[in-house]
């Protein structure tokens, strides 16, 4: 984490196993995906982990956050909606036939894009 104004490190988010493939912020939480298959929730203040999501079977390639939702796109094929709070898994959106490489989550529509050569809209 960096301070945009002075430009210090104030934090490094430790606790992937694999590469970290993308990052999304709002207000005080962080949201990270990785190449471990997980999902994990940040304290940007304090830098500390707040919750392991677990339940893709294959690489987290994409995040995003708005509200109190979360949505993740994977090699597994799916996109998935967490609760940003309890970090409990909300949904399970399958319709790729290949990996999801990008969501995006705006009001109560979730886009998602695939190597299948698709974007699919979902109504979360």
């Amino acid at each position: 984490i960096w301070n945009a104004t002075s430009g210090e490190e104030q934090h490094v988010l430790k606790g992937h196993s694999g590469r970290v493939n993308s990052v999304a912020i709002q207000d005080d939480t962080i949201v990270s995906g990785s190449w471990d298959n997980t999902v994990r929730i940040w304290n940007a203040t304090s830098g500390e982990e707040q919750h392991v999501l677990k339940g893709h079977s294959g690489s987290v390639n994409s995040v995003a956050i708005q509200g109190d939702t979360i949505v993740s796109g994977s090699d597994d094929k799916t996109v998935r909606t967490w609760n940003a709070t309890s970090g409990e898994e909300q949904h399970v959106l399958k319709g790729h036939s290949d990996a999801v490489c990008s969501v995006a989550v705006q009001g109560d529509t979730i886009v998602s894009g695939s190597s299948d050569k698709t974007a699919r809209i979902w109504n979360a």
